[in-house]
């Protein structure tokens, strides 16, 4: 049918962004792997994006009817989105799958829970309305992450001829902690996943733990091979896709005048000679930044001779400021980190080097830079910082990885491996990266950086569309 798409992608961030300037609205194109994907079909006309309006210039572009082409906002209702995203899907989902919650305390699921449920609810009807309003028969629809697990089931029922596939960018939690959710609720999240024709994570162990809560919390079958659960008469296939670098972009930004300028500048910063431990991270709780700086202050304790040979730059961009969990945590991050400097710091020598302004050259300014990458997170569903610094390195990087990240399934046989929530074997990690023979980091480098780029963006996405043909 005319103007109907073909291949359509569903998630709460869009491939387009907008902002207010003297009454002005200017775009700007973001990226990722969804974006490099659906790029790669999207020159027939044929796809389409449709996605939240987030800020306010998203939700002028959508009352002006300004729009791309092949991208569909949708203005939900301010305070239906407030309560869905940031009460519910940041809140609570993401604070189950990463296994946040301080239990003795939280959570606490009461009636006005229940009232943000019915956000969340309300929040993925909508996605599941324009969807069926906008696929031609058969079309295929891949709808990603943990902020629209209701929308396959409830597209089903509209449009039970499409071939649905979701995407989790998240851990999954295993049964015991999946189960800290209402029952009704911990079940309504599975069987909206279910509603797919195929769901898909980024490893083999977050595809196994929701398939043993599919198990669990609504008894359903799972096949002998594990690769597939039935319930209610409806098989959905599990799959698994561990997004890659970009190796292409990558390696092109890193080397602009503007990334030169900021190599330049770092160096100066952290001064000549010295060895330094690099992290590039969000403040988001899973982060484990503040575990990360006490390891490294501990390395500075019992391994005095690095001192002044050694600076940790430590690039923390705030997250989630919109919640007072988050922003307690970015204050602690400044804290740990200026306390290490006032114990250690001498006038030639800042041992801690943090920035909270976002600035994507410095990033990769960093990773070129780089002697050891610092990745420790709690838990993380993949963690593309642990595959992109090995890709642009200079001189090779060793990397220390907390076994909890999901690229730990693809790069630990060459990275040095930690329990993230164990800081002196994290320090002594570190010792061991700082000293680890030339020719073995540069060996171990090229093996990270040929893993990290396998599946590269463009492919991660074509390879979900072709397994729901």
């Amino acid at each position: 049918m005319e103007g109907l798409a073909r291949v359509l992608v569903a998630s709460n961030r869009g491939p387009i962004s907008y902002t207010l300037a003297g009454g002005e609205l200017q775009s700007r194109r973001g990226g990722g792997g969804v974006v490099s994907g659906l790029s790669a079909i999207e020159s027939d006309g044929d796809s389409l994006w449709v996605c939240a309006a987030l800020g306010e210039g998203d939700r002028e572009a959508v009352r002006r009817g300004v729009g791309e082409p092949g991208s569909r906002m949708l203005a939900i209702d301010q305070d239906v989105f407030h309560a869905a995203y940031n009460d519910i899907a940041n809140s609570v989902l993401w604070f189950v799958h990463h296994m946040l919650y301080q239990t003795p305390l939280e959570p606490v699921f009461d009636e006005e829970f229940r009232g943000r449920w019915a956000s969340y609810e309300a929040y993925n009807a909508a996605f599941a309305d324009a969807l069926a309003e906008s696929a031609a028969p058969g079309a295929a629809v891949l709808v990603q992450d943990y902020h629209l697990v209701l929308v396959p089931a409830m597209l089903r029922e509209r449009r039970p001829d499409l071939r649905i596939g979701h995407f989790s960018h998240t851990p999954w939690a295993p049964p015991d902690y999946f189960r800290l959710l209402p029952d009704d609720i911990a079940a309504a999240v599975l069987e909206g996943i279910l509603g797919a024709d195929r769901a898909a994570f980024l490893t083999r162990r977050w595809a196994d733990s929701f398939a043993a809560c599919c198990v669990d919390v609504l008894g359903a079958e799972l096949s002998a091979d594990g690769h597939a659960v039935t319930h209610r008469g409806r098989t959905t296939r599990l799959g698994v896709h561990g997004l890659g670098a970009d190796a292409d972009f990558l390696r092109e930004r890193a080397g602009r005048d503007d990334v030169l300028e900021r190599m330049a500048a770092l160096r100066a910063e952290t001064g000549p000679g010295r060895k330094l431990v690099v992290r590039v991270d969000r403040t988001e709780l899973s982060k484990n930044i503040v575990r990360g700086l006490l390891a490294y202050r501990r390395l500075l304790q019992e391994r005095p001779g690095w001192r002044s040979r050694v600076v940790h730059v430590a690039f923390a961009y705030p997250s989630r400021q919109d919640l007072a969990v988050y922003r307690d945590y970015t204050a602690e991050v400044s804290r740990v980190a200026a306390e290490i400097n006032e114990e250690f710091g001498t006038p030639n020598w800042q041992p801690v080097l943090l920035k909270v302004d976002d600035d994507f050259a410095r990033s990769l300014a960093a990773y070129r830079l780089a002697d050891v990458a610092l990745v420790n997170p709690i838990r993380d569903g993949m963690n593309l910082v642990a595959k992109e610094m090995p890709v642009v390195s200079d001189n090779g990087v060793a990397l220390v990885l907390s076994r909890e990240a999901g690229a730990c399934a693809e790069l630990g046989e060459d990275a040095i491996v930690v329990n993230p929530y164990d800081v002196s074997q994290t320090a002594e990690a570190l010792n061991t990266a700082l000293t680890l023979p030339d020719a073995e980091r540069a060996d171990r480098t090229k093996r990270l950086a040929a893993a990290a780029t396998a599946l590269p963006p463009t492919r991660w996405f074509l390879d979900q569309l072709a397994a729901l043909e």
